[in-house]
């Protein structure tokens, strides 16, 4: 069953609050690939690596970090220290499916020079393409007393 989040109605998040919060999981998820990396290094007798099995690696372990966070708590570290919340649009936490669909759609949004993010500058809702593709939105939390 998914986590119902306490409050709802809360304002979707703007696009500078989303960078900011995307600007420090960045840092998280290098130091992720950096130990991927070792991981491999360590049974490669310390030689570089790369190739399909490596890149894959490096993928999967990003997809589960944002997926970790997002289908627990709503939120990653990033997310925490700007006050944000991904949920769904009913207000409950990211089921599997719906982290995927995320996680690809900010993937290909990213891709496509930005594209799915500028969106929210123009887009009634403050959505971003992922957020419409997922049936997802990140709001933003109010500030605690």
């Amino acid at each position: 069953m998914k986590r119902r989040f306490k409050s709802h109605n809360l304002p979707n998040a703007s696009l500078v609050k989303r960078l900011m919060a995307m600007m420090y999981d960045t840092l998280l998820v290098v130091a992720v690939w950096m130990l991927v990396g070792y991981v491999f290094i360590a049974f490669n007798d310390g030689e570089a690596v790369s190739g399909p099995l490596f890149s894959s690696s490096i993928f999967l372990a990003t997809f589960l970090f944002f997926a970790l966070f997002w289908t627990r708590s709503g939120q990653t570290l990033g997310m925490i220290a700007w006050r944000l919340r991904v949920e769904t649009d009913e207000g409950q936490a990211l089921d599997a499916k719906q982290s995927l669909l995320r996680f690809m759609g900010a993937l290909f949004s990213a891709l496509v020079l930005g594209l799915g993010y500028w969106w929210i500058l123009i887009d009634a809702n403050n959505l971003s393409w992922h957020d419409r593709w997922s049936n997802s939105r990140i709001v933003q939390l109010p500030k605690q007393p």
